[in-house]
């Protein structure tokens, strides 16, 4: 592979010898390159590699940005490989897989809406830290259930997959992301900032409440784009209680300014666990009569509007 100008150590990011890391299978993709489980110091790991010359940058992107944080909601960083054989990042593994997989691909596996709602203010506390980095704030800007890591028997959960993060500028207008859940002004090549984070997030919640993947429908991603452009938003889900509602419609609106800060979010989030008890029991397989099997149980709680 060609050397990049930026081939070298990077600050505070441990430089790790590929002959340290052993590989042992691929488990799927990312932003950039081919993830592996892998072996290193004796420690089950999870490595990113870069497998062309066109993902170099993305790779010293997320290995710079993932090397800026510190939090229980975020992976962890390891180090990485910038030079030798092939660069790669040494990154925390979750053994619980994705969320996405967890909701669409395991029919047998369920979860209660306590689980829900901690992973939803899992994520809300990780991208609430990110965006208040000073003193430059990060936008995470492909957040999606796929880039969000479960692990510790799915309770807790890890934002992964920074490739596309960066620091909030004054002029932001390039379009990173993915259709379901990228925010409207993103894709339309406008002036964006963190509240295209907010946006994702409120799409998430609709996604984890009902258990479907939102504009499924619609198919190819450039029908997405067209029919958020046009304000269409995922259907309102029966019974949803007004403060999950009502801050999910906030979260979607059109107009960026009208979206919650994060910080918001986490506090909302933070009312609703207290009214909510299970999200410490083991996920049931098979499932339990409270279980999320499609729609959700929302008889059982009961929260105050704002």
């Amino acid at each position: 592979m060609h050397l990049s100008a930026m081939d070298g150590p990077i600050e505070n990011c441990e430089e790790i010898e590929a002959d340290e890391v052993h590989l042992l299978e691929s488990i799927g993709k990312g932003s950039f390159g081919v993830v592996y489980k892998a072996l290193w110091r004796g420690l089950m790991v999870a490595v990113k590699k870069v497998e062309t010359e066109s993902e170099v940058n993305e790779f010293y992107n997320e290995v710079q940005q993932l090397a800026k944080v510190q939090h229980e909601n975020i992976i962890h960083l390891y180090g990485a490989c910038t030079s030798g054989l092939y660069k790669c990042l040494v990154i925390e593994y979750a053994d619980g897989g994705s969320l996405y997989h967890l909701l669409h691909n395991s029919p047998n596996t369920q979860y209660n809406l306590a689980h829900g709602i901690s992973w939803l203010f899992q994520c809300a506390k990780a991208v609430s830290y990110l965006h208040s980095i000073q003193p430059r704030p990060l936008l995470h800007r492909d957040l999606k259930p796929p880039n969000l890591l479960l692990t510790k028997g799915a309770k807790v959960l890890k934002v992964c997959d920074f490739g596309t993060a960066c620091e909030l500028s004054t002029i932001m207008s390039d379009n990173r992301g993915s259709a379901a859940w990228m925010a409207p002004e993103v894709f339309e090549g406008k002036l964006y900032t963190e509240k295209c984070d907010v946006y994702s997030w409120g799409i998430i919640l609709w996604e984890v409440v009902t258990r479907r993947v939102p504009f499924e429908d619609l198919g190819l991603a450039v029908r997405i784009m067209w029919a958020v452009h046009q304000r269409q938003r995922p259907p309102l889900i029966t019974g949803c209680p007004k403060l999950l509602e009502n801050l999910m419609k906030r979260c979607w609106d059109h107009n960026q300014a009208r979206r919650p800060r994060m910080e918001e979010v986490v506090e909302k989030m933070c009312l609703v666990t207290r009214f909510l008890k299970g999200a410490d029991e083991p996920i049931s397989n098979p499932p339990s009569d409270d279980s999320i099997t499609g729609q959700p149980p929302f008889y059982l709680l009961t929260l105050p509007s704002f």
